[in-house]
């Protein structure tokens, strides 16, 4: 939901907008927190590093997509937020969005149930993480991310994207799809993927 939809005027008109450059942080793990997040343009991915040095992506955020709602309720960041190519951020300060929520209860809902989606859209990647074949777990989001068509699935990002947000190497994605459409179960094209069987891989 646009957030112009359910964040009252008030607290939209304290936002403060940061221009990042490809690779450029947003905010880093332990830094105080500012403020809910919302992304203009380009994309932001939120990540922590694990104890061999390697990126584990929690989710990334395109066009109209908030993150960092928790940091409305804490006083440090829990992960990384780096730019994934030239992006344009909104914050809207934490004291601004908490005084709007505490006037207007109905704005206060709305975030509540988009609180409440985002729940059930990380349940559904603990889900695809948890499945150990790169085959399979790929076969589940293509058919939990089809669109109204029954076929085909618009990709936000690049298979770079795509890939980090399955928990698999882009080379193993790379083989995944390859694989599965020499298979003529799926056609690839520019953003998109196409199931030949509708609903069905």
């Amino acid at each position: 939901m646009p957030v112009e939809d359910w964040l009252p005027a008030a607290a939209r008109a304290a936002a403060i907008e940061r221009t990042l450059k490809s690779g450029e942080a947003l905010f880093r793990l332990g830094d105080k927190t500012a403020g809910l997040c919302e992304v203009v343009a380009g994309r932001v991915r939120l990540a922590r590093v694990d104890r061999a040095g390697r990126e584990i992506v929690l989710h990334v955020a395109g066009p109209g997509e908030t993150i960092a709602e928790a940091s409305l309720f804490a006083s440090r960041y829990h992960c990384d937020a780096i730019a994934s190519t030239d992006a344009v951020v909104r914050i809207y300060p934490k004291t601004a969005v908490l005084a709007a929520f505490a006037q207007d209860r109905a704005a206060a809902q709305a975030f509540t149930a988009t609180l409440a989606r985002q729940v059930m859209s990380l349940r559904t990647r603990i889900e695809q993480r948890n499945i150990r074949s790169a085959r399979e777990r790929v076969r589940h989001y293509l058919s939990v991310n089809v669109g109204a068509d029954g076929r085909t699935v618009a990709l936000a990002g690049t298979l770079k994207d795509l890939a980090a947000e399955l928990g698999l190497s882009h080379e193993a994605l790379y083989r995944t799809l390859a694989a599965l459409e020499r298979a003529g179960a799926i056609k690839r094209g520019k953003g998109k993927i196409v199931l030949m069987r509708a609903r069905k891989l």
